[in-house]
């Protein structure tokens, strides 16, 4: 079986195997591209989706609109924080 990556836990290939019959290769791979949607920042995934739209001949206006309404739908990988940032979410 296959690491892609490190944070996909072989407990996790084997649930997946389990519940949908795919081949462990398969389910790692599935996995992996699953938790890398979820891992784009939402910096990046404005400049993409700005991008993607401008292609499709939108406007600055609609695209800003267009892509407020997706953002609030959307799961993005958290910032980077600090210790100090950490502390403070514990503590005030």
């Amino acid at each position: 079986m296959p690491e892609l990556l490190p944070s996909v836990e072989s407990d996790l290939i084997r649930h997946v195997t389990a519940s949908t019959g795919l081949p462990n290769v398969t389910a790692a791979r599935v996995i992996t591209d699953v938790l890398a949607y979820f891992d784009e920042a939402v910096e990046d995934y404005v400049r993409r989706r700005h991008h993607e739209l401008r292609l499709r001949q939108l406007k600055n206006a609609d695209i800003w609109s267009a892509i407020s309404a997706e953002i609030i739908t959307r799961r993005f990988a958290a910032p980077a924080l600090s210790q100090r940032q950490l502390r403070r979410i514990v503590y005030g």
